[in-house]
């Protein structure tokens, strides 16, 4: 036999593990967009190219120049986050496997650049205002930094959160959902007592006891 009171015990456990889930899914997100920005601010690969005025310079290109769609998968999440707030189910589930693509887009496209590394001529192509032909010469080898590794570490946190929120998505809390129970609620009570009371007397009842039972 349940003891009383286990039911109401329960109901407040699975809430604190929705909002959990779904304050995990969002804070994945968002670090995920982070970092993939962050990435694509910031200098991927760079060259040292020999100049006539200033000696030997560093010229690099961001994430953003050599890999844009970097950028627009953190956009995307950041969208996301808006989106999941106002949708539920099968939209949803479908917004976390857009995610999950975007995300895994982001780390394949970004490991791929990593093991075939941009030529000087590409490098230099991806600056602004330089195009192919204009490239610097006499350029030394192309040395790759940390940052892509930034970008690959968003893509994947970003992966994980839209698998949590494609398995998770039925018990997520939803939008409105807090107000469904009292609103419900107020639908079956009369809101004005005085008027409650009159429609006892009006049905021959006594308008200083409650309603009975069933009366509603």
């Amino acid at each position: 036999m349940t003891a009383p009171g286990d039911d109401g015990a329960a109901a407040p456990t699975a809430g604190r593990t929705d909002r959990r889930a779904l304050g995990l899914t969002v804070l994945g997100l968002l670090l995920g967009a982070g970092a993939l920005w962050g990435a694509g601010a910031a200098e991927w690969f760079v060259l040292e190219v020999p100049t006539a005025t200033r000696g030997t310079v560093e010229l690099g290109a961001t994430g953003a120049q050599l890999q844009p769609a970097v950028t627009a998968v953190a956009a995307l999440l950041v969208a996301a986050v808006a989106a999941l707030v106002a949708l539920s189910g099968i939209a949803r589930r479908v917004l976390g496997v857009l995610v999950g693509l975007a995300g895994a887009a982001a780390v394949v496209l970004t490991l791929r650049l990593v093991a075939v590394p941009p030529s000087a001529v590409e490098l230099a192509s991806a600056r602004s205002g330089l195009t192919a032909p204009n490239a610097p010469a006499g350029s030394g080898a192309v040395s790759a930094t940390p940052w892509p590794w930034l970008a690959v570490a968003g893509g994947v946190v970003a992966l994980a959160a839209a698998v949590l929120l494609v398995v998770r998505e039925p018990r997520l809390p939803r939008l409105g959902a807090r107000y469904a129970a009292p609103g419900t609620q107020a639908a079956t009570t009369p809101a004005d007592p005085d008027r409650a009371a009159w429609e006892r007397l009006d049905a021959g009842g006594d308008p200083t006891v409650g309603p009975r039972e069933g009366e509603n």
